[in-house]
């Protein structure tokens, strides 16, 4: 290879006798950093990725170019000696050169851009809300652990961060039916309008529909504890299916009172079976009788045999069949109007006026569905304000009577006194607070008795949902969050007569 516009020596020139006077030896051209595209090959120095012969000073390549230059070069270098004390210098490889947009494992690793105080605080925010990169987020947290004022400030916008919004269920407000009716009813209102002591429990049968629907057909078996008091706390496990035929059983004597046929659980599982295609209900066999009989009055016996008739049921058909009962009911009482409020349903032990028995028996719906939720962990709030205070209402009510009752059990701890029948006796305020709460005025004498503000001897205050758990064994008398001053026994024999109001 010559220079560009020199030609090949002459024989004179290369015997040492050319006219010229000195030598011309082959030049090594200087290598240039480009590639030839025919062949791949590349003239510069070899990227960081190269082979190890590259890597370690170039001699493969050196020996690939120099062969190519002709034999004028000498083929041995001078030998320069160095002093024999000198240290051997250590081989000095050159350093790769990354082209720009060529891969290498020096740029595989990506390394954390630096950042001024002014831009980390400025992420803080975004720290908080949990919005920075990667990077970013890494770049802040070590910062925080060398600034105290932006560590302060970050703390304050995390917490700041949990005030933005609550967890919140996302089901829908339980409420939501009942204020959509009552606006529904206030702008046209029904031809055959529900009585209003029947709106209790309609509402709270299609607020435990709605839950059944939505733990849908996996929860049947799920375990649900049941609580009363029976003069000493009482608590059984049930699965849901049989918490759902108890309330069967127990409705069942509403329907009785209004004349409905009685056939085993009611009319109402013929029209489901029908309706829905579901099994038919087996005739209700007691002791092995060989005739169908009825299911007893009292509301313990008639779930026993109610469970022991139907316990084939799957949960499915036990919701369907509960369900159209309760719309028989409530349908039945709608076209029967009013006449039918003071009618006596039979309980076996006692009885219950029809409106009182329908408050009575959504009084019991909320509780059950209220056990189902707790034990399947789902959200579920109290009735409305207007139908709470029916219950509470019907609750309250009852206490002068049971009060007298327990009294001549003998389970009456406080001195009685006898008075004339309509004289004013003691008296014990209860007040309950809350939405549905008010003040009861309760006779400790006997039922007879006039109670009167002028002879009260204590007073008691609790919470309208402790009040309702109080009345439905939910909590004992001991334990029941109540403010009470006065005359303690008859503080006593207050909580006890509400908690026996409680059964299964």
């Amino acid at each position: 290879m010559y220079r560009d516009g020199d030609g090949p020596p002459d024989d004179d020139a290369r015997d040492g006798n050319g006219s010229g006077g000195d030598e011309r030896l082959p030049r090594v051209p200087a290598q240039r950093d480009q590639q030839d595209p025919r062949r791949g090959l590349s003239y510069g120095r070899q990227p960081a990725d190269s082979t190890a012969e590259a890597a370690a000073g170039g001699s493969a390549e050196a020996e690939a170019v120099l062969p190519s230059c002709g034999s004028a070069l000498p083929a041995e270098s001078p030998e320069v000696s160095e002093p024999p004390d000198a240290p051997a210098a250590p081989a000095e490889l050159p350093l790769p050169r990354v082209s720009p947009g060529t891969a290498s494992s020096m740029t595989s690793v990506r390394m954390p851009q630096p950042y001024d105080h002014g831009t980390l605080k400025s992420l803080l925010g975004a720290w908080a809300l949990a919005a920075c990169s990667r990077d970013e987020t890494l770049a802040v947290e070590v910062h925080l652990t060398d600034c105290a004022a932006c560590a302060e400030e970050a703390l304050r916008l995390r917490n700041a961060v949990g005030l933005l919004h609550q967890d919140e269920s996302l089901d829908l407000d339980p409420l939501l039916r009942a204020r959509v009716l009552e606006g529904c009813l206030g702008r046209r209102p029904a031809r055959i309008p529900v009585p209003e002591w029947a709106g209790p429990y309609d509402a709270e049968t299609a607020r435990l529909d709605a839950l059944l629907r939505d733990l849908g057909d996996g929860y049947w078996t799920e375990p649900v504890r049941l609580q009363w008091f029976d003069g000493a706390p009482v608590t059984r496990q049930f699965t849901v299916g049989q918490v759902i035929a108890h309330l069967i059983a127990v409705d069942g004597l509403v329907g009785r009172a209004l004349g409905l046929p009685q056939q085993g659980v009611d009319t109402a599982a013929e029209d489901a079976t029908e309706r829905y295609g579901l099994d038919r209900p087996r005739p209700v066999r007691l002791d092995g009788a060989a005739e169908e009989v009825e299911l007893p009055r009292s509301p313990v016996e008639r779930t026993d045999a109610h469970w022991a008739a139907h316990r084939h049921l799957p949960g499915a058909t036990l919701r369907l069949l509960w369900r159209e009962q309760s719309h028989r009911l409530v349908r039945t009482v709608a076209f029967a109007g009013e006449g039918v409020a003071g009618l006596p349903v039979d309980y076996g032990d006692f009885e219950l006026p029809f409106q009182d028995a329908f408050v009575d028996r959504a009084f019991a719906c909320w509780t059950h569905a209220a056990d189902i939720a707790e034990a399947v962990d789902y959200p579920y709030g109290p009735p409305a304000g207007s139908h709470l205070r029916r219950i509470i209402r019907l609750t309250a009510d009852k206490l002068s009577d049971v009060l007298a009752a327990r009294r001549r059990a003998g389970l009456a701890t406080s001195p009685s006194r006898l008075v004339a029948a309509g004289s004013p006796g003691r008296s014990l305020k209860l007040e309950i607070e809350g939405e549905g709460g008010g003040e009861w005025l309760l006779a400790l004498d006997s039922p007879g008795a006039v109670p009167s503000a002028d002879h009260q001897v204590a007073h008691v205050v609790m919470d309208n949902q402790e009040f309702c758990r109080l009345a439905t064994g939910h909590v004992v008398p001991e334990d029941v969050a109540a403010g009470s001053a006065g005359d303690r026994a008859a503080v006593r024999d207050v909580l006890y007569a509400t908690a026996s109001l409680s059964r299964m």
